[in-house]
């Protein structure tokens, strides 16, 4: 290709020969300025995009991001709200607890009332002390929500094993027998060495003689299971109580008997009358208590039930 210039500053004509490979070299550089020129618009664009967007792409950003906050807020509220009703079931479930520990405690409900939250108080952080408050963000909430879940289980355990205890120790005690047999201010015959009313040998006597009228009633000290109710050739018409930990309790001489052998009695049910048979001089109830078949002096027993009555009364008031 040949190209002509003309100019009225020339003096004469002058000609351009242009080959192909000029052209080639031509459409080259005009591609290299215009992929360099969009290049450079593309930067500039994504550099200063967030100047230059428009107010409705700002407000969509803006509700997008609104909206996963919401939705994360939500979400964690949910799942606050399910533990927050685990807590509030484990608490009721404790307050029970609670007050049936107070009860076997003997505690009373003015004391300790396990419905009314405990009195807190103090002084208001000053603003200048900074290390006296800190931000709680919603993580460290959850944790600490954790944190005191598990507190609460491993209370409601804790309950669990002290009200266990201690139903097993009233147990324990309901089962001594520690309730006098037959309500009478004295006794004829205490345990121990004595003088036989027949034959005046020194012998010893292994329970106490309560005397009173025939009829009269005769409870059972403690609670257990009937395991004799016969008529004996000394003892007369006799019954034995066995109360558990081989602790036995019998009652002689009496004029009528109430309870059959394998018969569950209660502490303190009427079981017996009083009566003279067998060898009795006359209308009593003799009462022995026997610890692995050796007797044992009913009085400690006796008198362990009048300390235990007397604390209770003054508790009471």
């Amino acid at each position: 290709m040949q190209i002509i210039l003309l100019h009225s500053r020339l003096r004469q004509a002058r000609s351009l020969t242009l080959s192909s490979r000029h052209l080639v070299a031509g459409l080259v550089l005009f591609t290299l300025s215009v992929l360099g020129t969009a290049t450079a618009l593309d930067l500039v664009v994504f550099r200063h995009a967030g100047r230059w967007m428009s107010p409705v792409a700002a407000d969509a950003t803006a509700n997008d991001a609104t909206l996963k906050q919401d939705r994360y807020v939500k979400d964690n509220l949910t799942a606050m709200a399910v533990r927050l009703g685990e807590m509030q079931a484990k608490l009721m479930r404790l307050d029970a607890l609670g007050e049936r520990v107070q009860g076997l405690a003997g505690i009373k409900p003015e004391e300790f009332n396990f419905r009314e939250p405990p009195g807190r108080g103090g002084a208001e952080p000053s603003s200048t002390n900074v290390r006296l408050e800190r931000s709680l963000s919603m993580t460290s909430f959850q944790e600490a929500l954790d944190a005191m879940a598990r507190d609460v289980e491993h209370r409601a355990d804790y309950m669990n094993v002290v009200e266990t205890s201690l139903m097993s120790d009233k147990i324990r005690l309901k089962m001594l027998p520690t309730v006098q047999p037959v309500n009478v201010t004295y006794s004829a015959s205490g345990f121990g060495w004595r003088f036989d009313p027949f034959n005046g040998r020194n012998t010893f006597h292994e329970g106490i003689d309560f005397p009173a009228a025939v009829g009269t009633p005769i409870v059972a000290a403690a609670g257990g299971v009937v395991i004799a109710a016969e008529y004996h050739h000394e003892f007369g018409n006799m019954l034995e109580i066995d109360h558990g930990n081989n602790i036995v309790t019998r009652y002689a001489h009496a004029s009528r008997l109430l309870s059959r052998v394998g018969d569950i009695v209660q502490r303190g049910q009427h079981v017996a009358d009083i009566g003279s048979t067998g060898r009795s001089t006359g209308a009593h109830l003799h009462f022995e208590v026997l610890v692995k078949g050796v007797p044992q002096n009913p009085n400690k027993f006796l008198l362990a039930g009048a300390s235990q009555a007397n604390i209770a009364t003054l508790a009471a008031k």
